[in-house]
């Protein structure tokens, strides 16, 4: 029995005054909407209504049916229309998940831009280090790095490509010179940033002369690129950084790319949402907009390392060979003994 399909019937039999013009206004039959009332009298195991040829009569107990399946119907309407006007105008809550770095860099600054569009949206934006289950129904959206992604049910969208670069701090390389050729990485102290999106201790260089896998280890691991930064900062050794998490540090002077010849782990940004149908229009329009903001904000980013790199942080840094250590203000003098 479908029981809110009968509490209309009831009700438009009420309205109407009789079954036959309840019947008219439904577009159905007279014999359907008597059946629809005994069949809710049935399962009420009450009688709402006493029957004549001539007139209809609520009972005391259908009185007071009538007011609440009036309010039932009329929040079952409101929310109908709600639910309907989610997928027409951007609305409510968007709950996002995205991972930190990215999140910090790129999301954040994303969203202050979509909310001047759709200012009736508001935001509930979760930061984390882990892939997480949309299916759950804790997030509408999810940003995510990765070199590829594993095969699930969800709708993944491709909003671009960056990759990561190798920092140290200026006193850092005047202490232990910089690195000339991968291999060279092995003489230094590597700093580890434990991500989903790549192995940590497995540093894939691409450069000129193609691809070098070196595996690394160090002192220092986090899992936080902005954390990484400050470990380079603070002299402890060279860090692999995405690009926009380097890029401040670079533009400052308080970081120093280290290879510049060379990137590495290529990093593909994804959206992933749970489903193509009926999705709403707050996660329909997060989503376009970031497939036109993203690749804008990768292309300034890599504009602005180009143009850090017009001046040659080695100029002021030389090279000490494997196994000897320069003395702190003689940049790649050897100690004397």
């Amino acid at each position: 029995m479908d029981t809110l399909q009968n509490m209309r019937v009831f009700v438009r039999v009420v309205e109407a005054g009789s079954f036959t013009a309840a019947a008219q206004s439904l577009n159905s039959t007279t014999g359907a909407m008597s059946r629809a009332v005994s069949e809710l009298e049935a399962h009420l195991r009450t009688r709402l209504m006493n029957r004549s040829t001539r007139r209809l009569a609520l009972t005391t107990a259908g009185e007071r049916y009538l007011k609440r399946c009036q309010q039932i119907l009329a929040d079952v309407g409101t929310a109908e229309e709600e639910a309907s006007c989610a997928h027409e105008r951007p609305t409510g809550a968007l709950r996002m998940h995205s991972f930190a770095s990215i999140g910090q860099h790129y999301v954040l600054p994303a969203i202050s831009r979509y909310r001047a569009l759709y200012p009736e949206v508001t935001v509930e934006l979760t930061l984390s280090q882990r892939m997480p289950d949309l299916f759950e129904g804790s997030a509408d959206v999810a940003v995510v790095t990765a070199s590829t992604l594993p095969n699930s049910d969800l709708v993944s969208l491709l909003l671009g490509a960056t990759f990561n670069i190798l920092c140290a701090s200026p006193a850092y390389l005047r202490t232990h010179g910089a690195p000339q050729q991968p291999r060279d990485l092995a003489h230094h102290e590597c700093l580890i940033l434990q991500t989903p999106a790549f192995p940590a201790n497995d540093w894939l260089l691409e450069g000129p002369s193609g691809s070098e896998l070196m595996q690394v280890s160090g002192p220092v691991q986090v899992n936080i690129a902005e954390s990484l930064v400050v470990a380079i900062r603070e002299g402890m050794g060279i860090g692999m950084l995405p690009l926009y998490a380097a890029i401040d540090g670079l533009r400052d002077g308080s970081l120093v790319r280290v290879l510049p010849q060379h990137t590495l782990q290529r990093m593909n940004i994804y959206a992933l949402y749970p489903s193509r149908k009926f999705i709403d229009a707050k996660t329909r329009t997060w989503v376009e907009f970031l497939r036109t903001h993203m690749p804008k904000v990768i292309t300034r980013d890599e504009a602005l390392l180009a143009e850090v790199g017009l001046v040659d942080p080695l100029e002021t840094v030389l090279p000490v060979h494997p196994g000897t250590m320069a003395e702190p203000g003689h940049p790649g003098q050897q100690p004397e003994h």
